[in-house]
């Protein structure tokens, strides 16, 4: 078993991308959803255009991480890291004890979208998985950290930043980010109320203490407590892993992207104000999306891809034979995923037949 998926060495053949010709509108989870959703009311607010702008953080990562990079070519596609910040730092501290501000990547997808942006695949890394970090530039200082084999993957945000977690996604599968896109805790929830909630189906009662979730079996309509609860879910679910919250996770974005274009944002001003306000506060992007124009048109070219035309799997791992705490990712199969989206391809079915990230039950549990 393999410690790293081992697209270490390898560059993109054919990465970045003419713009998409047109225009479309929005979808995504805890951070994908958020980042989604969040243009939905960018698209029409060009009149606070200035006050939105104001509210956004970005991270230059072009300027931090320099040519050491996968190849940019231009192919149509699109490449988007997002993470979802586990930080228990101000208004997140009701979710943990406070860490002074440092944080973590509790949840991270690679999003990739195929030329024309009408089809996408999303694989889901679990954070305790074991990669080789490459050296990285320690947050607030010149220091470097060297980083090296057998380090936990969510390590990288912590220690290096945005610029670290997509230095060491870049390393372990040689496709280039295109953006990066992260969203926080208290945002999240908040940007589910602003929808107005989010309609899910449970096959079985949920209840689990660390992440305040007590649901029923049948349909709810969760607020942002409640989905948040069920982003963050894993010990009543599956094997109690963060495996089977990876599962809930796509099932929760999947019901996201069936409902939120029937929502009507468009057309209730006061809805559409607040779902832009919040969600342009609540994200940090790179700095080529850090305009509302921006997120907006990238928003807008999502419009096109539903909830069919998405194929969501987790990176193939295993179980460390030294850990069991931990999950190695297998090198075959991870090579097959990315093999695929350099060449445009769907993602095998063999990819993940030995994958314990695809083979437990968490996902049926929501609907």
């Amino acid at each position: 078993m393999s410690e790293d998926s081992s697209g270490q060495g390898r560059r993109a053949a054919g990465r970045r991308r003419r713009k998409p010709a047109k225009r479309r509108r929005a979808l995504v989870v805890a951070a994908w959803s958020a980042a989604g959703v969040v243009l939905l009311g960018g698209a029409g607010l060009g009149y606070v255009y200035f006050s939105l702008n104001g509210n956004l953080k970005t991270v230059d990562i072009d300027q931090a991480l320099g040519t050491d990079r996968p190849q940019d070519v231009d192919n149509g596609s699109m490449d988007i890291l997002v993470l979802g910040s586990d930080s228990r730092g101000g208004a997140n501290g009701e979710y943990g004890q406070d860490d002074g501000g440092s944080a973590r990547s509790d949840t991270a997808m690679i999003v990739h979208l195929y030329e024309g942006h009408k089809k996408a695949s999303v694989i889901s890394i679990p954070r305790d998985t074991l990669v080789t970090r490459p050296a990285c530039t320690v947050t607030g200082s010149n220091k470097t950290d060297r980083g090296g084999p057998r380090q936990m993957f969510n390590e990288s945000f912590t220690i290096g930043g945005a610029a670290c977690a997509v230095k060491t996604v870049e390393k372990m599968s040689g496709i280039r980010m295109d953006h990066y896109i992260e969203v926080d805790f208290t945002g999240f929830k908040k940007i589910i109320d602003n929808l107005g909630g989010v309609e899910v189906t449970t096959t079985k009662p949920i209840k689990d203490g660390s992440s305040h979730l007590d649901l029923p079996s049948g349909t709810n309509k969760l607020n942002g407590e409640q989905a948040l609860g069920l982003v963050r879910t894993r010990k009543s679910v599956g094997d109690g892993s963060d495996l089977g919250r990876i599962q809930l996770q796509q099932a929760f974005i999947k019901a996201l992207i069936k409902q939120v274009k029937g929502i009507g944002v468009f057309d209730n001003p006061k809805r559409l104000l607040d779902l832009a306000d919040t969600s342009t506060k609540s994200l940090t992007t790179d700095t080529q999306l850090g305009s509302v124009k921006a997120l907006a048109g990238f928003a807008q070219s999502l419009q096109g891809i539903d909830a069919q035309n998405m194929q969501m799997i987790t990176l193939p791992v295993t179980a460390d034979p030294r850990d069991p705490d931990r999950v190695v990712p297998l090198t075959k199969e991870s090579q097959m995923v990315w093999t695929a989206l350099l060449g445009e391809q769907p993602i095998p079915a063999e990819a993940t037949a030995n994958s314990m990230g695809d083979k437990g039950k968490a996902g049926e549990i929501v609907r």
